[in-house]
Parts: structure tokens; sequence; C-alpha cells
């Protein structure tokens, strides 16, 4: 396997013009047609077969499994063990681990960009997260200490994260338009529903220090393996060499000119202000739902287990059903404002509910919701994708920021929202729910002013 640099250098006219590390400043005004003829230039896709189709699914699935369930899930049951009442220090974790894999996302992505081996551009990066994700199982299961469980996480979070966007480039690279919606929203499916299954699995065996982590990794591991045996990838040595990497490119591969890429620009901005929404509930639920349901959180599991299980009817009808209409319809923005409305919906639900009925109704507003922004909006990243036939692993690892800065933001804004004055010395979940909803309402909106006239 070697690893060689691909156009885009600043002299490099196949590639385009100089990247700027330059993602956290002032969007530009709305995106003018420039953006659409980067990726009219791409060669087009052929359509994937159903067998290939069905790999990458199911190993987004286990990928997601193994990521999402010590997130959701262990991590807390773990600090619960390690340091009872101490909610806050699962949001400085979680946080860790996604500044890893925040750094580690763009290194990686660049590098399968310019790999060339028999086996193609992504597999070996699928392969080496997937081992790494692995081999942080014992150090979380058997941490004698909450920084041995930090460590643990970030090494998870980044092998994990890799293994994942590996395949999300995968299908950056070889997927037909239109295919886009149809497929987005399954895998969109599955990471909603991997980690509510991931949940039930660990939660039959939460006495066992070791199996509460081992199990979703073990399907994690089963599933991305059967993908990368099974579904074909182009041998890429004959892609041609450039000039070779260095520590320049890679640093400038962290951002890029908005100016020049805008759609691409508004789009990453919308889910931004979603995600940050999303991800300030996310790491708290465990802890939310015993504090509403008034049950200790090591025996939250089956209440856990039916909240999640309901979400996955949701998470069908919008992953699947959004990412479904949003091919044949002429425009994917209207999918994405009403998943945010429906997330928000829920959230508000959630806020001021004290029983299962009412947190099962809120949680299945809200998944309905998730599942619709995130099936359509991957599908409309891969519509604006810029230079998709040479960089798809850079801006993919891009478009990953607009997920992992706000997991990386949200532990440090949650304890804020949560200490505001509320009765007795409960923590306040309902101002966490309901900025988490505006937030997401304000993604779709930036998204609905800003897009809708220039992509579908």
């Amino acid at each position: 396997m070697v690893i060689n640099d691909i156009p885009g250098h600043p002299k490099d006219p196949a590639g385009g013009a100089t990247r700027v590390p330059n993602v956290n400043v002032a969007l530009p005004s709305p995106p003018e047609a420039a953006t659409r003829s980067t990726n009219q230039a791409s060669r087009p896709q052929q359509p994937l077969t159903r067998t290939t189709v069905w790999l990458l699914v199911a190993g987004t699935f286990g990928g997601g499994m193994a990521l999402i369930v010590p997130m959701a899930f262990t991590l807390a049951l773990k600090l619960n063990q390690l340091a009872p009442g101490r909610e806050e220090t699962l949001g400085y974790i979680l946080g860790a681990g996604s500044l890893c894999s925040l750094l580690a996302a763009p290194v990686t992505g660049i590098l399968s960009d310019r790999t060339r081996s028999r086996w193609g551009r992504r597999r070996p990066y699928t392969v080496i997260g997937a081992a790494v994700g692995l081999a942080a199982v014992p150090l979380m299961a058997f941490a004698p200490n909450i920084l041995v469980l930090g460590l643990g996480w970030m090494l998870s979070s980044v092998g994990w994260g890799t293994a994942v966007g590996s395949i999300g480039n995968f299908q950056a690279d070889n997927l037909a338009e239109a295919q886009r919606g149809k497929v987005s929203g399954l895998t969109g499916l599955t990471m909603q529903v991997a980690p509510v299954i991931g949940i039930m699995l660990a939660g039959t065996v939460t006495a066992n220090a070791l199996w509460v982590f081992m199990l979703p990794a073990a399907v994690g591991t089963t599933l991305v393996a059967a993908f990368v045996i099974f579904a074909p990838e182009r041998d890429s040595r004959g892609r041609g060499l450039s000039t070779p990497l260095s520590v320049g490119r890679v640093l400038r591969s962290f951002g890029f000119n908005p100016r020049k890429h805008p759609a691409f620009a508004w789009v990453w901005a919308g889910r931004f202000l979603f995600f940050l929404g999303l991800s300030l509930t996310t790491s708290y639920a465990t802890f939310f739902y015993a504090q509403r349901l008034q049950i200790g959180v090591a025996d939250i599991t089956t209440a856990i287990a039916v909240i999640s299980g309901a979400s996955i009817v949701s998470a069908t009808v919008g992953a699947v059903g959004g990412g479904w209409l949003s091919d044949r319809a002429a425009h994917r923005w209207p999918f994405i404002m009403l998943g945010t409305v429906l997330y928000a919906s829920g959230a508000v639900v959630s806020a001021f509910s004290y029983d299962l009925t009412l947190l099962l109704v809120g949680s299945f507003i809200s998944s309905t919701g998730i599942a619709l922004f995130s099936s359509v909006g991957q599908a409309l990243i891969l519509d604006v994708l810029p230079h998709r036939e040479t960089q798809a692993g850079r801006f993919m690892a891009i478009t990953s920021f607009s997920q992992k800065i706000p997991s990386a933001l949200a532990p440090l804004l949650a304890p804020v929202l949560l200490s505001i004055s509320a009765a007795g010395t409960e923590k306040n979940y309902s101002a966490l729910f309901l900025a988490a909803g505006a937030l997401a309402v304000s993604g779709g909106l930036l998204t609905l002013l800003y897009v809708r006239a220039e992509i579908r």
C-alpha cells in the first residue's frame, strides 16, 4: 500500500483552487451555480448492486452500534460505578473522545484519498479502524478510574469513527445519484436502530463488566468484516501518482474555502446547528430518563429499551420514507426542514414529561425527525460534495466536523444548561431539551433560506 498526494494542490488545475483552513468563518452569500460545476465534472457513478448496498448497510449498522452504544449507555453505567453522582464527568469524557475523533477524521480521510493499493483506497482504513476500536474494549471494561475510562473511550471513538467514516467514503465514491436518497435512508435508519439493539444486547449482560462493552463491539466487528471481505472495491494502484504528502497539506485539509463551495458550506452550517442541539440530549439520555422516572441509573435498562424500541418504527418511517421520497421529489430541503421541526417538537414534549407514556411520545416524535434529517441530509451532502472523484475522503471528513464539533462542544454547554435554577437539587433537563429544539430548528431554517434555491 502506497500513500500519495491527490490533485488539489494550489498549482494543480485538476484539483481546483487553494484550500484554506477556514471552516469557522463568516459564511458567504447564498450559493452560486459554480458549486454545481465541481460535481458535474466528476465521473458519473454506476448504480451499486443490491448485494453491495446491503453489505454497506450492514457494515454501517455494525460500526454504528460499536460506536454509539458506549456513548449512549455503557459509559454511563461504568461511570456510575466509578464516580456515582458525577454526571457532568460523562460530558467531559465524551467531549475528549469527540475531539480526538475530530482531529483524526481529516487525517485518515486525506490519507485514504491518496492511498494506492490492490485493496482500494478505503478498505485498509476500515480494517485498521475496527481493529483499534475492538482493542479499546478491555481498556474501558476494566478501567480502574475515570482517567483510564476516558483514554479507552478516546481510542474507541477514533477507531470506530475511522471505520464508519471509511464506509461513508466508499459510499461517496460509488453511490449513483439516483440511489443516494434511498441508500442514505437505509444507512440513516441503521444509525438509529443499531444503538437501540445494541443497548438491548448490552442490557442483558450489565452484571458483566467485559461483555457489556464487548457485545456491541463484537457485532460491529463481524458486520464490518463482512463488508470488507465481500463488498468490491476497485484496485487503486492505477490512479496515478502526484507530489508527496506534506504536513502543510494535511493541515490545510482540515478546512476549505466556503466561497468556492458555498452550497456545501451552508449545508455544513445547518447540520452543525442541528447536531449541536441533538448532542445536548443524546449524551445525557440515561441520566435524564432515570431522573424523570425516578429510577436508579443501574436499573434504567428496561425503561430505555422500551423507549428506544418504540423509536424503531418512527426511525424506519423517517429514514427510509424520507430518503425514498427525496429521490422522487424535486427538492430535498422540505424534508430537512420537516425533520428539524419534528425533532424540536419531540424535544419540547420530552422537556415537560414525567411519566413513561409522555416520554415515549416525545422520543417517538424526536426519533422520526432525527431519522428524516439524517437520511435526507446525507443525500444532500452527497449532492453537493466538492471534488468527489479525487477528494471525497477529505470532504466527507470535513462533513463529519458538523457532527463531531457539536459532540465536543455539547458536553461543555450542557452542564451550564443543567445548572440553571431548577426545583430542588434536580438537573434542569427542561432547559437542556428546549435549547436542543431551538438549535435544531435554526439549522433547518439555515438550509431553507440559503440552500434551497441552488440544490434539489
